[in-house]
C-alpha cells in the first residue's frame, strides 16, 4: 500500500488517500472501510445522452465519485472489494444523492475521510504501507488424494488451489492403478506450486502431509526437477521444509505452523507471532485457568485490574456496524497498551484468527490470577448446577 497523502486533525478527523499495490492492500482497504465513511475514487459509470434528433444513447464514461458509503462486499478468494453508497458531491454525470458500486482495484487511488479516526485503524494503514508486510510464506498441505497450495500472508491465509485426483487402493499383487493415480496425483501439485508460488517473494514453502506423504512426494518432485532440468525447483529446494500434519485440509495449516522447526523458520513473521500467541493462551488456559480468559466482560474486568499481559482480539470486531460497540474494542486495546501490555490483532481470515473467532473474538493472557474473575465463574457455574 502506497501513501499519498494524510491530512488528519488534532480532534481524529480528517482524510487519508492510498493507491492499493497488491490484493492484500485490498483486504486491508476492506478493514479501513466504516458504514457513513466518505469515499472518493475514480469510477465507470454509464450514461445516457440524447441527440438533437432526439435519439437516445449510453456511453460508459470513467468520473471521480464521492460516495457516503452505506454497504461494503468483500470476496476473499478473488480479493475484489465493492463499496455501494450515495452520491454527496456535484457531479456533472450522477445526481446528488444517487446511488453507485465503486470497485477498487490495485493500483487505484482512493481518498477515504471519517469523522473518527482511531488508534487500529490508523496502526492498520500504518502495517499496510510497511513492506516488510509482504506475503513470504507458502504452504502444501497434502494427503493421499487431496491437497491445498496455501499462501500465508501477515494478514490472511489465501487458498490458491486445491488438487482431488481418486486413489484405488492398493490390491493384493497388483498395485499399478495406485502407483499410477498416485503419480498423476503429485503432478499436478507440482504444477500447482509451480503456478501459484513466486519464488521471488516466498522464503519458505512448508510441505505438510500425515505419514510419509511429504516425503514421498518430495523425493518425486526432485527426481523430476533432476530429469526434466526444471531450475526453478532445484534453485529453489532449500526453502521447502517438511512438517507433519494431521490431514491434508486447510485447517491442519495451523498445526504446521507451531511446529518448533517451521517456528524458529518464521520467527519473523506476523502469521507465526499469531499462531505462538494462540498456543500460549490455550497452554494456559489448560494449565492455569486462573490467568487466561475470554469473552469481553471477563476480559474488561482483567484491564480494570490492570492484569493482561497479552490482549488477542480478533479485527472482526473493529468491523462492527455499531459504533458505540466498536469503540468499546478500540478503547481496550488502547487501554492495555498504556497498562504496558501486547496487543495481537488476528487476521479472521487466519486459521489462528478462525479460532479466536470461536472463543468470541477477544481473549487474553494475565499477569497473574484475578480471584473475582475466577469467583464469578464459579458462581455462575454453581447457578447454571
Amino acid at each position: 500500500m502506497k501513501l499519498v497523502r494524510k491530512d488528519i486533525e488534532k480532534d481524529n478527523t480528517g482524510q487519508v488517500t492510498l493507491i492499493p499495490e497488491d490484493p492484500e492492500d485490498i483486504w486491508h482497504t476492506y478493514n479501513l472501510l466504516q458504514v457513513g465513511d466518505s469515499l472518493r475514487a475514480s469510477t465507470i459509470r454509464k450514461v445516457q445522452t440524447e441527440s438533437s434528433t432526439g435519439s437516445v444513447g449510453s456511453n460508459r464514461i470513467r468520473t471521480t465519485l464521492t460516495l457516503c458509503v452505506e454497504t461494503i462486499d468483500f470476496d476473499s478468494q478473488a480479493c475484489q472489494l465493492r463499496v455501494k453508497g450515495t452520491n454527496i458531491q456535484e457531479n456533472e454525470y450522477v445526481k446528488m444523492g444517487a446511488y453507485h458500486t465503486i470497485e477498487l482495484e490495485p493500483n487505484r487511488q482512493f481518498t477515504l475521510a471519517k469523522k473518527q479516526w482511531d488508534s487500529v485503524v490508523l496502526e492498520r494503514i500504518e502495517q499496510a504501507c510497511d513492506p516488510s508486510w509482504s506475503a513470504d510464506v507458502a504452504a502444501v498441505v497434502m494427503q493421499e488424494g487431496l491437497a491445498h497450495i496455501c499462501l500465508v500472508t501477515p494478514s490472511m491465509t489465501l487458498t490458491r488451489a486445491k488438487i482431488e485426483v481418486n486413489i484405488p487402493r492398493k490390491r493384493k499383487g497388483n498395485c499399478s492403478q495406485h502407483d499410477r493415480a498416485l503419480e498423476r496425483f503429485y503432478e499436478q501439485v507440482v504444477q500447482a506450486i509451480q503456478r501459484h508460488i513466486n519464488f521471488e517473494i516466498v522464503k519458505c514453502v512448508l510441505v505438510a502431509s500425515p505419514g510419509f506423504v511429504r516425503e514421498q512426494f518430495c523425493d518425486y518432485m526432485f527426481q523430476q526437477a533432476v530429469k526434466t532440468d526444471n531450475k526453478l525447483l532445484l534453485e529453489n529446494r532449500s526453502k521447502f521444509l517438511q512438517v507433519h500434519s494431521s490431514s491434508g485440509h486447510k485447517y491442519a495449516l495451523k498445526e504446521a505452523l507451531c511446529d518448533p522447526a517451521v517456528a524458529s523458520r518464521l520467527s519473523d513473521t506476523k502469521a507465526a507471532g499469531e499462531v505462538k500467541a494462540l498456543d500460549d493462551f490455550y497452554k494456559m488456559l489448560q494449565h492455569e485457568p486462573d490467568r487466561a480468559f475470554y469473552g469481553l466482560k471477563h476480559v474488561e474486568k482483567a484491564n480494570e485490574a490492570m492484569a493482561i499481559d497479552i490482549l488477542l482480539i480478533s479485527d472482526e470486531l473493529f468491523r462492527h456496524q455499531d459504533v458505540a460497540c466498536r469503540s468499546r474494542y478500540v478503547r481496550l486495546v488502547d487501554s492495555v497498551r498504556e497498562n504496558m501490555g501486547t496487543v495481537r490483532i488476528f487476521s479472521s481470515l487466519h486459521v489462528s484468527g478462525e479460532q479466536l473467532g470461536q472463543l468470541t473474538g477477544v481473549a487474553a493472557i494475565l499477569r497473574f490470577p484475578v480471584a473475582e474473575l475466577s469467583d464469578q465463574e464459579e458462581e455462575s457455574s454453581s447457578e447454571e448446577d
